[in-house]
């Protein structure tokens, strides 16, 4: 199997200077405080907590899924997975890697499935939108929460489902399915009464570490897309990453690069930029990943810390046009990496229609396929000659497998930097804090503590024009 490489090449002090670079000294000596890095966390994962990292191999759960959505992708027409955060992006992440760039827009023989259709948020035009624009009787709603309390998935839920009871002909509990926790939760209940298919998210697994479970299989499965080789690339990663020395560990390189630059030469922010449209979501995806395991103000023993590099989703070349002069010439404060599609599903040639013309005889003849390689190079080489560091995740291919490994990477490399870091990467207490508030002020049973602490709060005078 084909495998993905980390080029940190310009993330050293020969590429970008000692002041914004690591030295050869630096790197080793780090690689070496952190070589028990892997160990350990393979005794967190013999645990059960990085439960994440077993994913890839639940052979059984990926038949079932397969098996469901094989009768349902004839039945319905249209998909709409109702979660929120690490129960979105993931699938989101890799429907768009891994199908036509439009997917919906495709007739049903061309598609292989279902229309998809991802609405997480609460925005009420949104939700609103959808259940004008769609028909009842040809839609299936996945509804996504590990709890099953999460406000905005439930909200959206309660929406979906006085939609398919008010408009249904037939019995509306077949175009339900939840995704939640195996034992316990409000939607398990709610499922159990009203007769819908479930799926279980695993007690040790959150969401933003969820993508190779039932959270996210079951909606790339509607999509026709091939999820046992997803997690076979998992898996060769996995694999990968056991039988490497720390120096040959993409994961804990990459985590290594990343905390070094943040904490030794100011590098507090990190840009995750690929080149290739249809990993824009995996973009988003990762974002939350870094963001939130690694955004915490305690460490492990309850020391103030607030630590974290911040991540940021570009595009490239979109955002060529839109980000890179801040990275290029602004603050000195990032860590670029580029992700680089080596080679895409599709060739375009570009036709040599004006040769007398500077500006475009140079692209006759020519693909897209080259343009886009030639404008990350060129953005590599912007970015090291001002100093900027940079590295770049290449991919041999767009694919299952190929997809499969990065994803199973970057968990990974979460998991290293928060124990570089010494944070808990699997927990969110500033979610946390943020979902009781509302909670309380949505009137929920349990908050009037909160809603009343709420209430006495002081208040700063207004400053609204």
């Amino acid at each position: 199997m084909e495998q993905i490489s980390y080029d940190y090449t310009n993330a050293m002090a020969q590429a970008v200077g000692e002041e914004n670079g690591l030295t050869e000294d630096e790197l080793t000596q780090a690689l070496k405080n952190f070589s028990a890095l892997p160990a350990g966390l393979e005794k967190l994962r013999a645990s059960g907590g990085a439960d994440y990292m077993n994913l890839p191999y639940d052979a059984a759960l990926a038949d079932r899924i397969s098996e469901f959505a094989q009768a349902g992708r004839d039945r319905f027409e249209n998909f709409v997975v109702v979660g929120i955060g690490g129960s979105s992006l993931g699938n989101r992440a890799v429907f768009e890697a891994l199908s036509h760039p439009l997917y919906n827009l495709l007739p049903p023989g061309k598609r292989g499935g279902p229309r998809m259709f991802f609405p997480d948020n609460i925005d009420p035009e949104l939700v609103s939108g959808l259940l004008e624009a769609l028909d009842p009787e040809t839609t299936i709603v996945n509804v996504i929460t590990k709890s099953g309390s999460t406000a905005e998935t439930m909200a959206n839920f309660l929406a979906f489902l006085t939609w398919f009871k008010e408009r249904c002909s037939k019995d509306f509990s077949e175009h339900l399915v939840a995704t939640t926790g195996a034992q316990k939760g409000a939607l398990r209940k709610i499922a159990e009464e009203e007769g819908f298919e479930t799926f279980p998210v695993p007690a040790g697994v959150g969401g933003r570490f969820s993508v190779l479970s039932a959270v996210g299989l079951l909606s790339s499965a509607f999509a026709g897309i091939d999820i046992h080789r997803l997690l076979a690339g998992a898996a060769r990663m996995d694999r990968r990453i056991k039988e490497s020395k720390p120096q040959a560990n993409p994961a804990l390189v990459a985590a290594t690069v990343h905390t070094m630059l943040d904490r030794k030469k100011g590098k507090h922010n990190t840009v995750f930029m690929p080149y290739a449209q249809c990993l824009r979501a995996t973009a988003d995806w990762f974002r939350q990943l870094w963001a939130e395991s690694l955004g915490k103000k305690f460490s492990s023993t309850g020391e103030a810390v607030h630590t974290g590099q911040t991540p940021i989703a570009a595009l490239g070349t979109t955002d060529q046009h839109s980000q890179i002069q801040l990275y290029v010439e602004g603050p000195n404060d990032k860590l670029i990496t580029l992700i680089e599609a080596k080679q895409f599903r599709k060739e375009t040639v570009l036709p040599d229609l004006y040769p007398g013309e500077d500006a475009l005889s140079y692209l006759g003849g020519r693909t897209l396929n080259e343009l886009m390689a030639a404008e990350l190079a060129g953005t590599r080489i912007a970015l090291s000659s001002a100093q900027r560091p940079n590295t770049t995740i290449a991919l041999p291919r767009l694919s299952e497998e190929i997809l499969g490994q990065l994803l199973f990477m970057l968990e990974v490399q979460t998991s290293y930097a928060g124990m570089i870091y010494s944070v808990n990467p699997y927990d969110q207490p500033g979610v946390e804090a943020g979902k009781i508030a509302a909670f309380a002020l949505m009137g929920r049973d349990g908050y009037k503590e909160k809603l009343a602490e709420i209430s006495g709060s002081p208040n700063p005078p207004k400053r609204v024009i």
